[in-house]
């Protein structure tokens, strides 16, 4: 399977980088980066610095910068760390990016791949949104596109409404829901199901000394956010359950709804279901020990 992540990384976007990289029923062939949990120079930056440590040379093609329409954005510092991967602060830059920018990349990746590439959002949806807005084709030229966001029938983690993802950029989202292509939703209802705890980094570690290691020593400062703010002993594996779904959909319970978002006032980033729109596969139950079973394993695999 063709696979493009399109990604802020991110503790949590790490984790699903690694988990990619270790699958075998993926053939990574890039990443695309977005502003979210960081500024998007910190995305691409930490992007590249990630494909090197996993030993993989593949293209990172940096996207937006901010919302639709908006020309400032705050990254999530207190949930990720002042440059994303929690305490760790010092992060080299490797390489560059690619020469096209992230919406290019992927219109021509989808056009390269018709009906193979896979492209998985975990991040707000402004890339996807350019991408169509782009080419019109490029929904239809895509295998499938799997989205880690939204709360449809559970609170969100930003605000009571919300989810992350889907706030952060709520026009792009609305957009892409309003004409979507095969599409699946992996979020808040499936993903904080699927938590990974203490006991299971320190598991990991000792598999996977070199990445395990890395994706435990940066899990603290994400463990404790989880802790204080939810009173969580674990971080849900929200954009690793969202790789996953791309390829083990049978480990999911999903209903087929239309989507709507709200784009202002108080509920904004709201995913509403809606019958009137074209239909998405909305995931709603998982076997989250399986899911973890399964991220352990793979990335476990990795030196």
């Amino acid at each position: 399977m063709k696979l493009i992540i399109d990604t802020d990384p991110g503790i949590d976007d790490a984790m699903a980088i690694a988990y990619a990289a270790a699958a075998s029923e993926f053939n990574l062939i890039g990443l695309t980066t977005v502003f979210g949990n960081t500024h998007v120079h910190q995305s691409s930056r930490n992007a590249r610095f990630l494909l090197d440590k996993l030993g993989l040379d593949l293209p990172v093609a940096e996207g937006a910068s901010y919302p639709l329409g908006a020309d400032t954005h705050a990254p999530s510092e207190h949930v990720h760390g002042p440059e994303g991967f929690g305490d760790l602060t010092e992060i080299p830059e490797i390489g560059q990016n690619h020469a096209l920018p992230a919406a290019e990349f992927l219109v021509e990746m989808a056009r390269t791949h018709k009906g193979e590439l896979v492209v998985c959002a975990v991040g707000p949806l402004t890339n996807i949104a350019n991408a169509m807005r782009l080419d019109p084709e490029f929904a239809d030229n895509l295998r499938q596109l799997v989205i880690m966001g939204g709360a449809v029938y559970c609170p969100g983690n930003i605000t009571q409404h919300a989810e992350a993802n889907i706030y952060h950029d709520a026009l792009a989202a609305e957009e892409v829901f309003s004409t979507p292509p095969n599409t699946v939703l992996v979020g808040l209802d499936v993903t904080l199901k699927t938590l990974y705890e203490t006991a299971d980094f320190e598991a990991l570690a000792q598999r996977s000394p070199d990445m395990g290691s890395f994706l435990r020593d940066i899990s603290r400062f994400y463990l404790k956010f989880y802790k204080e703010i939810g009173g969580l002993e674990g971080c849900g594996l929200h954009d690793s359950t969202a790789v996953i779904a791309c390829s083990h959909q049978a480990m999911f319970n999903m209903v087929e709804t239309g989507l709507r978002v709200v784009t202002d006032g108080d509920m904004m980033g709201a995913t509403q279901p809606d019958p009137e729109r074209p239909t998405i596969r909305v995931c709603c139950d998982v076997d989250e020990a399986g899911v973890v079973r399964l991220f352990t394993d793979r990335v476990a695999s990795l030196p």
